[in-house]
């Protein structure tokens, strides 16, 4: 099997540290960093020294025992070390994107097995120039072929909990405007593909409404009615196991009490707040859709706590455990619903 590819993440946040403490918890052995060695050494520093970092002309090159592997991509700024830590830097969002599109490519041209990425910052990117607004579109982006972009979804899992989103980065007016019976279709289609390649043979999938109480029959809005129980009724009459709209302020704990597999949420808070509330320390992030396997640790770049080596890279250990289960579960056809 060809290694995980982990991309750094932003250089001024908690990525390289979170990836140098997870290397000195467990060198994992099936996995090399995309990133920059010199970002890397200081972060290894930062975390207490001790950890070689060996810097890598090929990923298939022989190491020595325990040292932290970096392929370090091309094109990378020369000063990316002077972009302060714990700052908003288009140096940084430069680097990040550079990493992702370098590792994207290792997995595209079959060199790496799976992309595990380390949290960017969205700022640092719109400084750099990218269009993208996180790593969601970017993936899409980098995965789309002849002009084409597949569909794609942002699920959040932890031990407790899963949650897929129908709208992700955007502003709340805008993902309301967002939602139709397609959209949710859709995004049902993609969660129970992704579900069936993880194991569960008819997942259970509940369907949380937009408005309070899911609208309480058009009393508090309309869009359950127009959009998202049509939806439903469709995905039913496919086969899938999808229910509701459900009161979006219950049905997570319904899901939680092991009632329904994953949850469908309409808005990125609606979905990520009751699994980010379980804890950040084994939440996952999930890119469904891609052509290839896609984690991702689910907490952010945590500006105030970066270069003390501190922050705790138990999420990021759950996200490359994760892309090692999808990577044994997942067929490598390349079909767009895969997770």
């Amino acid at each position: 099997m060809h290694p995980i590819a982990i991309s750094m993440g932003d250089a001024c946040g908690i990525g390289p540290e979170i990836i140098a403490s997870l290397w000195r918890r467990e060198a994992p052995a099936d996995a090399v960093v995309v990133g920059d060695v010199a970002v890397m050494r200081r972060a290894v520093a930062a975390t207490g020294g001790g950890l070689a970092v060996a810097s890598l002309d090929r990923l298939d090159a022989a190491l020595p025992p325990r040292c932290l592997p970096v392929w370090q991509p091309d094109g990378l700024p020369a000063d990316l070390l002077a972009a302060p830590l714990g700052r908003v830097d288009a140096r940084a969002g430069a680097a990040a994107v550079r990493c992702i599109e370098a590792a994207v490519g290792l997995v595209q041209s079959g060199q790496a097995s799976a992309l595990v990425t380390a949290p960017i910052h969205k700022e640092a990117l719109h400084a750099a120039g990218s269009p993208h607004p996180g790593h969601t579109e970017m993936l899409q982006a980098l995965a789309g072929r002849d002009g084409q972009l597949p569909p794609v979804r942002m699920m959040l899992a932890n031990e407790e909990l899963r949650t897929v989103l129908v709208t992700v980065h955007c502003s709340l007016r805008a993902a309301i405007d967002r939602i139709s019976r397609e959209a949710v279709l859709q995004t049902l289609r993609i969660t129970g593909a992704a579900l069936r390649r993880m194991g569960i043979a008819a997942p259970r999938i509940a369907v949380a409404g937009l408005n309070p109480h899911a609208g309480e029959g058009g009393l508090f809005g309309d869009e359950e009615i127009l959009h998202i129980a049509p939806a439903i009724a469709d995905a039913r009459a496919e086969g899938w196991n999808a229910s509701g709209p459900f009161a979006p302020d219950t049905v997570f704990m319904r899901a939680r009490r092991s009632e329904f597999d994953v949850v469908v949420a309409m808005t990125h808070d609606h979905g990520l707040i009751p699994v980010k509330y379980l804890g950040v320390e084994q939440g996952v992030n999930i890119t469904l859709g891609l052509p290839f396997v896609r984690t991702s640790p689910d907490h952010g770049t945590a500006f105030d706590i970066a270069g003390r080596g501190v922050a705790d890279a138990a999420s990021l250990a759950a996200a490359l455990a994760m892309a090692r289960r999808l990577n044994a579960a997942a067929p490598r056809t390349g079909a767009p619903d895969s997770a």
